[in-house]
Protein backbone atom coordinates (compact mmCIF):
# COMPACT_ATOMS: atom_id res chain seq x y z
CA UNK A 1 0.00 0.00 0.00
CA UNK A 2 1.35 3.27 -1.08
CA UNK A 3 1.92 5.27 2.62
CA UNK A 4 1.22 8.38 0.89
CA UNK A 5 -1.99 7.53 -0.58
CA UNK A 6 -4.57 10.08 -0.19
CA UNK A 7 -7.07 7.63 1.20
CA UNK A 8 -5.51 7.01 4.26
CA UNK A 9 -7.80 6.77 7.51
CA UNK A 10 -6.98 9.05 10.18
CA UNK A 11 -6.51 5.58 12.28
CA UNK A 12 -4.37 4.24 10.04
CA UNK A 13 -2.01 6.99 9.61
CA UNK A 14 -1.68 7.19 13.53
CA UNK A 15 -1.14 3.53 13.79
CA UNK A 16 1.99 4.07 10.64
CA UNK A 17 3.51 7.32 12.86
CA UNK A 18 5.52 6.41 15.60
CA UNK A 19 4.78 8.67 17.83
CA UNK A 20 0.96 9.16 16.66
CA UNK A 21 -0.68 7.60 19.78
CA UNK A 22 1.91 9.99 21.60
CA UNK A 23 -0.28 12.90 19.77
CA UNK A 24 -2.94 11.25 20.60
CA UNK A 25 -2.42 11.48 24.37
CA UNK A 26 -1.32 15.07 24.36
CA UNK A 27 -3.70 16.36 22.29
CA UNK A 28 -6.18 14.83 25.22
CA UNK A 29 -4.68 16.24 28.06
CA UNK A 30 -4.34 19.41 26.05
CA UNK A 31 -7.78 19.31 25.48
CA UNK A 32 -8.72 18.86 28.98
CA UNK A 33 -6.74 21.19 30.45
CA UNK A 34 -8.60 23.83 27.65
CA UNK A 35 -11.47 22.58 28.46
CA UNK A 36 -10.65 23.16 32.66
CA UNK A 37 -9.83 26.75 31.36
CA UNK A 38 -13.09 27.06 29.50
CA UNK A 39 -11.39 27.94 26.33
CA UNK A 40 -13.10 25.59 24.26
CA UNK A 41 -14.26 27.39 21.34
CA UNK A 42 -17.78 25.09 21.81
CA UNK A 43 -18.23 26.34 24.98
CA UNK A 44 -19.90 29.23 26.95
CA UNK A 45 -19.14 29.59 30.39
CA UNK A 46 -19.74 26.16 32.15
CA UNK A 47 -21.71 26.56 35.11
CA UNK A 48 -22.13 23.04 36.23
CA UNK A 49 -19.86 20.06 36.17
CA UNK A 50 -22.20 17.34 36.95
CA UNK A 51 -25.58 16.26 36.35
CA UNK A 52 -27.63 13.95 38.35
CA UNK A 53 -31.39 13.24 36.58
CA UNK A 54 -34.14 12.05 38.71
CA UNK A 55 -36.22 10.33 36.43
CA UNK A 56 -40.09 9.40 37.41
CA UNK A 57 -40.47 7.08 34.58
CA UNK A 58 -44.31 6.12 33.84
CA UNK A 59 -45.11 10.04 34.23
CA UNK A 60 -46.00 11.70 37.09
CA UNK A 61 -49.32 13.80 37.56
CA UNK A 62 -48.14 17.62 37.41
CA UNK A 63 -51.40 19.06 38.58
CA UNK A 64 -50.98 16.44 41.81
CA UNK A 65 -46.96 17.59 42.65
CA UNK A 66 -46.22 20.67 41.29
CA UNK A 67 -48.73 22.71 39.43
CA UNK A 68 -51.15 24.05 41.13
CA UNK A 69 -54.91 24.06 39.72
CA UNK A 70 -57.33 25.47 42.09
CA UNK A 71 -60.00 25.52 38.96
CA UNK A 72 -59.45 21.36 39.65
CA UNK A 73 -61.30 21.65 42.61
CA UNK A 74 -64.29 24.06 41.04
CA UNK A 75 -64.66 22.08 38.01
CA UNK A 76 -63.98 18.68 39.63
CA UNK A 77 -66.93 16.52 38.23
CA UNK A 78 -68.24 19.30 35.29
CA UNK A 79 -66.74 19.16 31.74
CA UNK A 80 -63.66 20.84 31.29
CA UNK A 81 -63.93 24.80 30.50
CA UNK A 82 -60.46 24.28 28.14
CA UNK A 83 -62.26 21.47 25.78
CA UNK A 84 -60.72 18.23 25.90
CA UNK A 85 -57.56 17.59 24.11
CA UNK A 86 -56.87 14.18 22.35
CA UNK A 87 -54.57 11.55 24.77
CA UNK A 88 -53.88 7.69 24.76
CA UNK A 89 -57.08 6.90 25.69
CA UNK A 90 -60.79 7.91 26.22
CA UNK A 91 -61.20 10.56 29.14
CA UNK A 92 -64.02 12.02 30.71
CA UNK A 93 -65.04 14.95 32.93
CA UNK A 94 -62.78 17.34 35.07
CA UNK A 95 -60.97 14.90 38.12
CA UNK A 96 -59.91 17.42 41.29
CA UNK A 97 -56.12 17.06 42.85
CA UNK A 98 -56.68 14.51 45.78
CA UNK A 99 -53.76 16.39 47.39
CA UNK A 100 -53.34 19.56 49.28
CA UNK A 101 -51.15 22.20 47.90
CA UNK A 102 -49.58 25.26 50.03
CA UNK A 103 -46.68 27.98 49.77
CA UNK A 104 -43.40 27.51 50.30
CA UNK A 105 -40.31 29.53 50.92
CA UNK A 106 -39.61 33.02 50.69
CA UNK A 107 -40.62 32.72 46.91
CA UNK A 108 -44.47 31.70 48.07
CA UNK A 109 -44.41 28.53 44.77
CA UNK A 110 -47.44 26.56 46.04
CA UNK A 111 -46.55 22.50 46.10
CA UNK A 112 -48.48 19.59 46.98
CA UNK A 113 -48.29 17.68 50.26
CA UNK A 114 -46.70 14.53 48.01
CA UNK A 115 -43.61 16.68 48.02
CA UNK A 116 -43.84 18.60 51.19
CA UNK A 117 -39.93 17.71 52.03
CA UNK A 118 -38.77 18.44 48.46
CA UNK A 119 -40.93 21.75 49.02
CA UNK A 120 -38.44 22.79 51.82
CA UNK A 121 -36.02 23.86 49.46
CA UNK A 122 -38.25 25.82 46.40
CA UNK A 123 -36.27 28.54 46.70
CA UNK A 124 -33.46 26.45 44.97
CA UNK A 125 -35.62 24.91 42.24
CA UNK A 126 -37.26 26.30 39.46
CA UNK A 127 -39.92 24.41 38.41
CA UNK A 128 -40.75 24.62 34.40
CA UNK A 129 -44.53 24.53 34.27
CA UNK A 130 -44.67 24.35 30.70
CA UNK A 131 -43.13 21.23 29.38
CA UNK A 132 -44.57 19.96 26.01
CA UNK A 133 -43.82 16.99 24.06
CA UNK A 134 -44.88 15.05 20.92
CA UNK A 135 -47.08 12.30 21.70
CA UNK A 136 -48.68 10.92 24.43
CA UNK A 137 -47.12 6.94 24.45
CA UNK A 138 -44.42 5.93 27.20
CA UNK A 139 -41.95 4.82 24.12
CA UNK A 140 -41.36 7.72 22.10
CA UNK A 141 -41.79 10.16 24.76
CA UNK A 142 -38.88 8.13 26.94
CA UNK A 143 -36.57 8.24 23.79
CA UNK A 144 -37.24 11.86 22.99
CA UNK A 145 -36.43 12.88 26.57
CA UNK A 146 -33.44 10.67 26.98
CA UNK A 147 -32.41 10.94 23.29
CA UNK A 148 -33.82 13.63 21.53
CA UNK A 149 -35.13 11.59 18.99
CA UNK A 150 -38.45 9.89 19.66
CA UNK A 151 -38.12 7.27 16.86
CA UNK A 152 -34.63 6.47 15.62
CA UNK A 153 -31.75 5.44 17.44
CA UNK A 154 -29.57 8.57 18.28
CA UNK A 155 -27.09 8.95 21.58
CA UNK A 156 -28.34 9.44 25.17
CA UNK A 157 -28.22 13.13 26.56
CA UNK A 158 -25.44 11.82 29.53
CA UNK A 159 -23.97 10.49 26.15
CA UNK A 160 -23.73 13.78 25.09
CA UNK A 161 -22.45 15.44 28.00
CA UNK A 162 -19.74 12.40 28.49
CA UNK A 163 -18.82 12.72 25.10
CA UNK A 164 -18.69 16.93 25.33
CA UNK A 165 -16.80 17.00 29.37
CA UNK A 166 -15.08 13.96 29.32
CA UNK A 167 -14.07 12.08 32.40
CA UNK A 168 -12.85 13.76 35.86
CA UNK A 169 -12.18 10.21 36.89
CA UNK A 170 -10.67 7.41 35.21
CA UNK A 171 -11.40 5.11 37.38
CA UNK A 172 -15.33 5.02 37.41
CA UNK A 173 -17.43 5.88 34.21
CA UNK A 174 -18.44 8.93 33.40
CA UNK A 175 -22.29 8.52 33.24
CA UNK A 176 -23.91 5.88 35.44
CA UNK A 177 -27.51 5.02 35.75
CA UNK A 178 -29.34 3.18 38.59
CA UNK A 179 -32.60 1.40 38.14
CA UNK A 180 -34.32 -0.61 41.32
CA UNK A 181 -35.54 -4.03 40.39
CA UNK A 182 -34.98 -3.97 36.68
CA UNK A 183 -34.98 -1.89 33.39
CA UNK A 184 -37.21 1.25 32.46
CA UNK A 185 -39.48 0.92 29.27
CA UNK A 186 -37.19 0.59 26.13
CA UNK A 187 -34.58 -0.93 28.37
CA UNK A 188 -30.54 0.24 27.71
CA UNK A 189 -31.98 2.38 25.00
CA UNK A 190 -32.68 4.80 27.10
CA UNK A 191 -28.87 5.62 28.04
CA UNK A 192 -27.29 3.96 24.34
CA UNK A 193 -24.30 5.77 22.74
CA UNK A 194 -25.32 5.04 19.24
CA UNK A 195 -23.19 5.92 16.80
CA UNK A 196 -20.64 7.69 19.80
CA UNK A 197 -18.10 5.61 21.13
CA UNK A 198 -19.06 2.88 23.10
CA UNK A 199 -16.80 4.21 26.41
CA UNK A 200 -19.99 7.15 26.25
CA UNK A 201 -22.73 4.57 27.01
CA UNK A 202 -24.44 4.57 30.15
CA UNK A 203 -23.11 2.09 33.03
CA UNK A 204 -26.55 0.05 33.92
CA UNK A 205 -26.54 -0.78 37.99
CA UNK A 206 -29.35 -2.41 39.90
CA UNK A 207 -29.43 -0.69 42.55
CA UNK A 208 -32.17 -2.93 44.34
CA UNK A 209 -28.64 -4.77 45.76
CA UNK A 210 -27.23 -3.75 48.87
CA UNK A 211 -23.75 -5.67 48.91
CA UNK A 212 -20.74 -3.68 46.30
CA UNK A 213 -20.37 -7.22 44.76
CA UNK A 214 -24.53 -7.71 44.01
CA UNK A 215 -24.77 -4.10 42.88
CA UNK A 216 -21.28 -4.96 40.14
CA UNK A 217 -21.16 -7.90 38.77
CA UNK A 218 -17.54 -9.81 39.16
CA UNK A 219 -16.14 -6.39 41.01
CA UNK A 220 -13.65 -8.24 42.31
CA UNK A 221 -12.04 -11.83 41.50
CA UNK A 222 -11.99 -14.61 44.02
CA UNK A 223 -8.84 -16.13 42.98
CA UNK A 224 -6.76 -14.21 40.87
CA UNK A 225 -4.50 -11.47 42.77
CA UNK A 226 -4.13 -7.37 41.73
CA UNK A 227 -0.52 -8.46 40.34
CA UNK A 228 -1.85 -11.59 38.01
CA UNK A 229 -4.90 -9.79 36.89
CA UNK A 230 -2.50 -6.80 35.32
CA UNK A 231 -0.12 -8.94 33.72
CA UNK A 232 -3.41 -10.87 32.31
CA UNK A 233 -4.82 -7.70 31.22
CA UNK A 234 -1.67 -6.31 29.96
CA UNK A 235 -1.38 -9.53 27.70
CA UNK A 236 -5.27 -9.06 26.34
CA UNK A 237 -4.45 -5.90 25.52
CA UNK A 238 -1.59 -6.82 23.23
CA UNK A 239 -3.30 -9.40 21.64
CA UNK A 240 -6.36 -6.79 21.21
CA UNK A 241 -4.05 -4.12 19.97
CA UNK A 242 -2.61 -6.32 17.15
CA UNK A 243 -6.36 -7.52 16.21
CA UNK A 244 -7.32 -3.82 16.19
CA UNK A 245 -4.83 -3.15 14.07
CA UNK A 246 -5.76 -5.18 11.42
CA UNK A 247 -9.08 -3.62 11.31
CA UNK A 248 -8.58 0.35 12.16
CA UNK A 249 -12.78 0.97 11.18
CA UNK A 250 -13.97 -1.25 13.68
CA UNK A 251 -14.46 1.37 16.61
CA UNK A 252 -16.20 -1.44 18.52
CA UNK A 253 -12.74 -3.20 19.27
CA UNK A 254 -11.27 -0.03 20.65
CA UNK A 255 -14.27 0.09 22.98
CA UNK A 256 -13.92 -2.99 24.05
CA UNK A 257 -10.72 -2.73 25.20
CA UNK A 258 -11.17 0.24 27.04
CA UNK A 259 -14.04 -1.28 28.52
CA UNK A 260 -12.11 -3.92 30.46
CA UNK A 261 -9.20 -1.59 31.45
CA UNK A 262 -12.13 0.60 33.07
CA UNK A 263 -13.21 -2.91 35.04
CA UNK A 264 -10.31 -3.49 36.18
CA UNK A 265 -9.99 -0.09 37.84
CA UNK A 266 -13.08 0.21 39.43
CA UNK A 267 -12.43 -2.72 41.62
CA UNK A 268 -11.11 0.10 43.78
CA UNK A 269 -12.63 3.00 43.28
CA UNK A 270 -16.45 1.61 42.81
CA UNK A 271 -15.75 -0.60 45.81
CA UNK A 272 -15.78 3.11 47.73
CA UNK A 273 -18.25 4.74 45.73
CA UNK A 274 -20.92 2.38 46.07
CA UNK A 275 -20.63 1.47 49.77
CA UNK A 276 -22.95 4.13 51.52
CA UNK A 277 -22.03 2.30 54.82
CA UNK A 278 -19.23 4.43 54.90
CA UNK A 279 -21.37 7.55 55.39
CA UNK A 280 -22.40 8.52 59.04
CA UNK A 281 -25.67 7.37 60.56
CA UNK A 282 -27.01 10.79 60.29
CA UNK A 283 -26.34 11.33 56.44
CA UNK A 284 -27.67 7.93 55.63
CA UNK A 285 -30.88 8.49 58.08
CA UNK A 286 -31.64 11.93 56.62
CA UNK A 287 -31.99 10.05 52.80
CA UNK A 288 -34.34 7.49 54.87
CA UNK A 289 -34.74 3.74 53.97
CA UNK A 290 -35.37 2.18 50.92
CA UNK A 291 -33.73 1.39 46.77
CA UNK A 292 -34.45 5.12 45.96
CA UNK A 293 -33.02 6.48 48.98
CA UNK A 294 -29.87 4.11 48.23
CA UNK A 295 -29.29 5.05 45.26
CA UNK A 296 -29.44 9.00 45.51
CA UNK A 297 -26.75 8.91 48.20
CA UNK A 298 -24.29 6.67 45.72
CA UNK A 299 -25.28 9.66 43.11
CA UNK A 300 -24.32 12.30 45.60
CA UNK A 301 -20.99 10.06 46.43
CA UNK A 302 -20.76 9.36 42.50
CA UNK A 303 -20.73 13.49 41.31
CA UNK A 304 -18.13 13.79 44.60
CA UNK A 305 -15.84 11.84 42.89
CA UNK A 306 -16.14 12.91 39.24
CA UNK A 307 -19.09 10.86 37.55
CA UNK A 308 -20.31 13.43 34.92
CA UNK A 309 -23.57 12.17 34.60
CA UNK A 310 -26.12 10.19 37.10
CA UNK A 311 -29.30 9.20 35.93
CA UNK A 312 -31.81 7.66 38.68
CA UNK A 313 -34.71 5.78 37.76
CA UNK A 314 -37.74 5.30 40.06
CA UNK A 315 -38.14 1.54 39.40
CA UNK A 316 -38.41 -0.97 36.73
CA UNK A 317 -41.10 -0.50 33.73
CA UNK A 318 -43.09 2.11 34.94
CA UNK A 319 -44.35 2.35 38.07
CA UNK A 320 -45.91 6.52 38.11
CA UNK A 321 -48.46 5.11 35.14
CA UNK A 322 -51.49 5.68 37.29
CA UNK A 323 -54.24 5.06 34.83
CA UNK A 324 -56.03 3.90 38.22
CA UNK A 325 -55.83 4.46 41.77
CA UNK A 326 -54.11 7.47 41.92
CA UNK A 327 -54.62 8.81 44.84
CA UNK A 328 -53.00 5.63 46.40
CA UNK A 329 -50.07 5.04 43.73
CA UNK A 330 -48.84 8.41 43.80
CA UNK A 331 -48.77 8.39 47.90
CA UNK A 332 -46.80 5.86 47.48
CA UNK A 333 -44.31 6.64 45.15
CA UNK A 334 -43.77 10.01 46.39
CA UNK A 335 -43.49 9.08 49.49
CA UNK A 336 -40.18 6.54 48.36
CA UNK A 337 -38.73 9.23 46.92
CA UNK A 338 -39.74 12.53 48.36
CA UNK A 339 -37.27 12.54 51.19
CA UNK A 340 -34.20 11.45 49.41
CA UNK A 341 -34.68 14.35 47.21
CA UNK A 342 -34.63 16.79 49.67
CA UNK A 343 -31.56 14.78 51.59
CA UNK A 344 -30.28 14.94 47.82
CA UNK A 345 -30.38 18.80 47.56
CA UNK A 346 -29.96 19.27 51.52
CA UNK A 347 -26.12 17.02 51.34
CA UNK A 348 -24.74 19.06 47.81
CA UNK A 349 -25.50 22.21 49.41
CA UNK A 350 -23.91 21.18 52.61
CA UNK A 351 -21.07 19.67 50.49
CA UNK A 352 -20.29 22.95 48.11
CA UNK A 353 -21.50 20.55 45.59
CA UNK A 354 -24.92 22.40 44.54
CA UNK A 355 -23.69 24.69 42.34
CA UNK A 356 -21.77 22.80 40.16
CA UNK A 357 -24.16 20.13 40.08
CA UNK A 358 -27.44 20.35 38.02
CA UNK A 359 -30.21 18.56 39.20
CA UNK A 360 -33.41 17.28 36.74
CA UNK A 361 -36.70 16.08 38.48
CA UNK A 362 -39.65 14.67 35.68
CA UNK A 363 -40.87 12.25 33.61
CA UNK A 364 -41.34 11.60 30.01
CA UNK A 365 -44.51 13.46 30.03
CA UNK A 366 -47.48 14.47 32.51
CA UNK A 367 -50.91 12.84 32.89
CA UNK A 368 -54.64 15.02 32.32
CA UNK A 369 -56.52 16.83 34.49
CA UNK A 370 -59.73 14.76 33.42
CA UNK A 371 -60.52 11.15 34.55
CA UNK A 372 -59.69 8.53 32.19
CA UNK A 373 -62.38 6.14 31.53
CA UNK A 374 -62.99 2.45 32.31
CA UNK A 375 -61.21 0.58 29.51
CA UNK A 376 -60.99 -3.65 28.95
CA UNK A 377 -57.45 -4.34 30.38
CA UNK A 378 -56.39 -1.35 31.66
CA UNK A 379 -58.68 0.34 34.62
CA UNK A 380 -61.28 -1.95 34.20
CA UNK A 381 -64.37 -0.50 35.89
CA UNK A 382 -62.57 2.38 38.11
CA UNK A 383 -62.75 6.19 37.29
CA UNK A 384 -59.88 7.60 39.63
CA UNK A 385 -56.74 7.85 37.59
CA UNK A 386 -55.23 10.05 34.67
CA UNK A 387 -54.30 9.14 31.23
CA UNK A 388 -51.10 10.46 29.56
CA UNK A 389 -50.68 13.78 28.98
CA UNK A 390 -47.54 15.20 26.80
CA UNK A 391 -49.49 18.82 25.82
CA UNK A 392 -48.18 20.13 29.13
CA UNK A 393 -46.51 19.11 32.51
CA UNK A 394 -43.78 20.07 35.09
CA UNK A 395 -40.02 19.19 35.31
CA UNK A 396 -37.91 21.33 37.93
CA UNK A 397 -34.30 22.20 37.91
CA UNK A 398 -31.91 23.20 40.86
CA UNK A 399 -28.53 23.74 41.35
CA UNK A 400 -25.54 24.08 38.62
CA UNK A 401 -26.23 27.64 37.33
CA UNK A 402 -29.76 27.56 37.87
CA UNK A 403 -32.11 30.69 39.18
CA UNK A 404 -34.35 29.35 41.58
CA UNK A 405 -37.20 29.75 43.98
CA UNK A 406 -39.20 30.61 40.47
CA UNK A 407 -41.58 29.49 37.90
CA UNK A 408 -41.41 29.35 34.70
CA UNK A 409 -44.19 29.18 32.06
CA UNK A 410 -47.78 27.85 32.65
CA UNK A 411 -50.27 25.47 31.26
CA UNK A 412 -54.03 26.55 31.02
CA UNK A 413 -56.59 27.27 33.66
CA UNK A 414 -57.05 22.98 34.85
CA UNK A 415 -53.40 21.93 33.53
CA UNK A 416 -53.99 20.27 30.50
CA UNK A 417 -51.64 22.32 27.57
CA UNK A 418 -49.32 24.70 28.24
CA UNK A 419 -49.87 28.07 27.04
CA UNK A 420 -47.58 30.79 28.30
CA UNK A 421 -43.59 30.26 27.91
CA UNK A 422 -43.86 27.09 25.97
CA UNK A 423 -40.89 24.50 26.63
CA UNK A 424 -40.31 21.58 24.51
CA UNK A 425 -38.07 18.85 25.18
CA UNK A 426 -35.53 20.12 22.35
CA UNK A 427 -35.70 23.40 24.42
CA UNK A 428 -35.15 21.58 27.97
CA UNK A 429 -31.97 20.02 26.59
CA UNK A 430 -30.59 22.87 24.83
CA UNK A 431 -30.69 24.80 27.95
CA UNK A 432 -29.01 21.97 30.02
CA UNK A 433 -25.92 22.00 27.27
CA UNK A 434 -25.46 25.65 28.15
CA UNK A 435 -25.44 25.30 31.55
CA UNK A 436 -22.30 22.69 31.50
CA UNK A 437 -20.80 24.88 29.01
CA UNK A 438 -22.03 23.85 25.60
CA UNK A 439 -23.61 25.29 22.47
CA UNK A 440 -26.37 22.82 21.57
CA UNK A 441 -25.92 23.82 18.22
CA UNK A 442 -21.74 23.08 18.19
CA UNK A 443 -21.77 20.32 20.03
CA UNK A 444 -22.02 17.74 17.09
CA UNK A 445 -20.57 14.32 15.72
CA UNK A 446 -20.59 13.56 12.14
CA UNK A 447 -22.05 9.94 10.87
CA UNK A 448 -22.97 8.82 7.82
CA UNK A 449 -22.17 11.93 6.50
CA UNK A 450 -23.45 14.52 8.52
CA UNK A 451 -23.31 15.97 11.83
CA UNK A 452 -25.60 14.99 14.41
CA UNK A 453 -26.52 17.02 17.28
CA UNK A 454 -28.37 16.33 20.53
CA UNK A 455 -31.06 18.80 19.37
CA UNK A 456 -31.27 17.96 15.74
CA UNK A 457 -32.79 21.23 14.24
CA UNK A 458 -34.51 22.23 17.26
CA UNK A 459 -33.91 24.17 20.49
CA UNK A 460 -33.83 27.53 21.87
CA UNK A 461 -32.25 28.01 25.25
CA UNK A 462 -34.92 29.49 27.90
CA UNK A 463 -32.38 31.54 29.71
CA UNK A 464 -34.60 32.74 31.80
CA UNK A 465 -34.13 29.60 33.68
CA UNK A 466 -29.85 30.49 34.16
CA UNK A 467 -29.00 32.39 37.03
Amino acid sequence: MNPFSSSISRREMLRRCGTGFGAVALGDMLSRDAMAAGSSPLQFPAKAKYVIHLFMNGGPSHVDTFDYKPALAKFDGKSAPTGTLKTERPTGNVMGSPFKFKPYGESGIHVSELFAKTAEHIDDICVINSMHANVPNHEPSLMLMNTGESRLVRPSVGSWMTYGLGSENENLPSFIVMCPGGYPIKESQNWQNSFLPGKYQGTYIDSSHERVDKLIDNIRSPGVSEYDQRQQLDLLASINQQHASQRPEDPRLESRIQSFELAYRMQYEATDAFDVSRETSAVRDAYGPGDFARQTLIARRLVERGVRYVQLYTGAGQPWDNHDDLNAGHKRLAGQVDQPIAALLADLKRLGLLDETLVIWGGEFGRTPVVEMPKEGSNQGKMNGRDHNHHGFTMWMAGGGVKGGQTIGMTDEIGFKAVENRVHVHDLHATMLKLMGFDHKKLTYRYAGRDFRLTDVHGRIIDDIIA
